[in-house]
């Protein structure tokens, strides 16, 4: 009978037979059904229901103006509703017109709020209802109207957990009486719905298996879980609007509504849980070069692109991407206090609970994949909350400056050596890690990894008098690789460098500039010339790299110009004790990984030659030390692009490790026969210009050519950097609220 009289209704909305009035039929049609279940269910026939009523726009618009008449409708409807199943897109349809179209505040009342309840309770539970597109519009109307009137909200999620119906489908659903008389205290206009036991005992007889029981807890079906159910959907337009509405819920400008939403509903936990459960639902392993290969991927658009190459997981991969990127956004523009709870959720449910046991674990595997997702998530951070959580579950809450002996005990400590790992692969993607932490701005990242081992200048040799200018520190005479008419002969790039500040009257600015090219110098002319091959090629050249660090530096400088660093370093105190220099675990990993630039092989054996990739991976050493060289902090530039330190004895500074290396390579060349002739045919190889084809001494000669390209960029970063404080590198900061 049920089956026959929903077919009835679908044959009369779908406009099966356009010859019928259609109107006429419904109505025919809902008044059998309404007699039907009057005399098989036992409802009292002065029980309220629409057999005199359509839900139409006029009925909408009648119930809207006069809100006092309509509130029963609102509990006939939400009855009707748990019968044929067509019937819940009408109810979704008539709701939404009547909160959209309404002239009255209605959502605060008992009698309307409750049925929008249970409402929201029956939709969204299934994936791919048939009522999904009614269900999001009904949702769009209650967010838009929380969103004007933010003390709504506690009305709209006064939720009820979902449990088993064995425990609860023999007690009759009625509002505590409590509960009720609470209501009506706090809202004298209120009424309790008026459910006669044969109403209640006919609505628990048709309950589905599942009903509620009130509960607080993180499993109640409200607003929230409706709006993240829908967000699951399968048609692309349900979920982003299921995602916009849920974008402005969190968003409301009230403290209040924003504590209720943390405190006293299941948003946070329930947008994260589909985040974990999204990273989980991902393949084991994925390749890294596919997981950057899927780089913008936004929420509004989380598909995959479908001119990528195909891979397996590519969609899972997609997907929890997406979502990721969703929740920084939502992060980004909710309120602060939702803002700091849904950013901690992340941190302890994601990146603490599931993350980090992966990137700690023994398989190989397992370090790469999880390595890799963690850098594509950096990618996309954009929140500075969420950025903050990232930083402190990577460095620690409270890093301290580390001693040589200190062994690995810190997440951050592991990473440092899976940067020195067996494995290239691993070795490379952690880099790239590290690479993207240092692109963002978040001042602990610096400090935790360099500066606060710098701090102090102990690498600087104590008892001698302290220049009082970098110009004061510069004896050209003296400088072995100044010569005279080099300066003239040597340094002519075709394109016009940075423009430089006016020259004073005093012509400080002329001994700037020449400063400056002997900086930049002394890093052009670490190679021989008989190890440098660019000059017999027509490709990019140091001109090139000139441009390229001018950009950056002044990206790098807008975006550290708000933490107030120091022009420069801090005067030493002549009479204070050398102390033992410690550069910390990172920069000793960096140096080490340089230093073996021309063997990056020494200790490898057996199985772990098959993913070797000595040239990818000095490739990402240099990258690395390019990106911590361009930060404008005194310390960093002293350390890192002074060739004319001091330094205090057993230090090294990267000047000095690159002078080593030169050392080595000029013994290596007069070992290697036709030595300029494979170095070029490497270069082209490496360019594309020639076959590849397998040498001896291949690494040996990818080492040069990385070595040149190296020593050139670092010369284009010392040029454009010196002096830090010079008035053209004052930039404006960063916009607020965006990484």
């Amino acid at each position: 009978m049920l089956s026959r009289l929903g077919a009835l209704l679908q044959e009369a909305v779908g406009a099966r037979e356009p010859s019928i009035d259609l109107l006429e039929a419904f109505v025919e049609h809902w008044k059998g059904i309404t007699h039907y279940y009057i005399e098989s269910t036992g409802i009292d026939a002065a029980t309220p229901t629409f057999s005199n009523h359509r839900p139409d726009q006029s009925a909408a618009t009648d119930i809207g103006t006069r809100p006092s008449t309509g509130k029963k409708d609102y509990d006939s409807l939400e009855v009707w509703m748990m019968y044929p199943p067509g019937m819940r897109q009408q109810v979704f349809q008539f709701f939404s017109k009547v909160l959209a179209q309404v002239q009255h505040p209605l959502l605060h009342y008992l009698n309307v709020h409750r049925p929008v309840q249970k409402l929201l309770q029956l939709g969204g539970t299934v994936p791919g209802s048939q009522t999904e597109k009614e269900e999001v519009q009904f949702t769009t109307v209650l967010c838009s109207k929380i969103q004007q009137d933010p003390a709504l909200l506690t009305y709209i999620l006064e939720g009820k957990k979902i449990v088993s119906r064995k425990k609860s489908s023999k007690e009759p659903i009625t509002l505590p009486r409590e509960a009720a008389s609470i209501q009506d205290k706090d809202h004298p206009h209120s009424k309790s719905p008026d459910l006669s036991p044969c109403n209640a005992q006919a609505l628990t007889a048709q309950l589905p298996a599942e009903t509620e029981e009130p509960d607080g807890g993180v499993g109640e079906s409200n607003l929230i879980t409706s709006l993240i159910g829908l967000c699951k959907s399968k048609k692309g337009r349900v979920a982003l609007k299921a995602q916009e509405n849920l974008l402005l819920l969190v968003s409301v400008a009230s403290q209040a509504a924003a504590t209720y939403l943390v405190h006293s509903s299941p948003c946070c936990p329930a947008i994260v849980e589909h985040l974990c459960q999204l990273y989980q639902s991902m393949p084991t392993f994925l390749d890294p070069t596919d997981i950057a290969a899927l780089e913008g991927i936004s929420w509004r658009l989380p598909s995959a692109p479908s001119d990528e190459a195909s891979f397996p997981g590519k969609e899972a991969l997609a997907a929890f991407l997406g979502w990721f990127d969703y929740c920084d956004h939502l992060i980004t523009e909710a309120h602060v206090v939702v803002a700091d709870a849904l950013a901690k959720a992340v941190a302890e449910k994601l990146f603490m609970e599931i993350l980090q046991p992966h990137l700690l674990h023994v398989s190989e595997q397992s370090v790469l994949t999880s390595t890799a997702l963690l850098t594509a998530m950096l990618r996309q951070l954009r929140s500075p909350a969420l950025l903050r959580e990232a930083v402190a579950f990577l460095l620690g809450a409270d890093p301290q400056p580390a001693a040589p002996e200190d062994g690995p005990r810190t997440l951050c400590a592991h990473l440092i050596g899976h940067c020195d790992h067996l494995s290239d692969e691993i070795s490379i993607t952690t880099l790239r890690l590290f690479e993207e932490l240092l692109q963002k701005p978040h001042e602990q990242v610096l400090h935790s990894l360099v500066l606060c081992n710098l701090e102090g200048r102990h690498y600087v040799a104590r008892g001698s008098p302290e220049p009082e200018s970098y110009e004061d520190t510069l004896d050209l005479e003296e400088d072995p690789y100044f010569t005279d008419g080099f300066l003239n002969s040597s340094f002519q790039p075709s394109a016009k460098p940075p423009p430089a500040p006016a020259t004073n009257s005093d012509g400080k600015t002329a001994v700037t500039e020449i400063v400056n090219r002997v900086l930049s110098l002394s890093f052009l002319c670490l190679v021989p010339e008989e190890a440098k091959t660019s000059a017999f090629l027509e490709e990019t050249g140091y001109d090139t790299y000139v441009h390229d660090a001018y950009g950056l530096f002044q990206e790098c400088s807008s975006r550290v110009s708000p933490w107030g660093w120091p022009l420069g370093p801090t005067p030493l105190d002549p009479h204070e004790p050398e102390r033992p220099f410690f550069e910390g675990h990172f920069l000793r990993m960096l140096f080490d990984r340089m230093s073996r630039i021309l063997e990056q092989v020494v200790n490898r054996t057996g199985p772990w030659l098959q993913g070797y990739k000595p040239y990818s991976l000095n490739l990402q050493v240099t990258s690395v030390l390019s990106r911590l060289a361009l930060f404008p902090h005194p310390l960093i530039h002293e350390y890192l692009l002074d060739p004319y330190i001091n330094l205090a004895p057993g230090c090294r500074s990267l000047f000095s490790v690159l002078v080593r290396v030169i050392g080595d390579l000029m013994q290596r060349i007069q070992r290697v026969p036709q030595f300029p002739g494979k170095l070029l045919l490497v270069r082209k190889q490496l360019m594309g210009q020639v076959p590849g084809e397998q040498l001896d001494h291949q690494t040996l000669l990818q080492g040069v050519v990385v070595l040149e390209e190296f020593c050139k960029e670092l010369a284009a970063i010392a040029f454009v950097k010196f002096p830090p404080h010079s008035p053209h590198l004052h930039l404006s900061p960063p916009q607020e609220g965006h990484v």
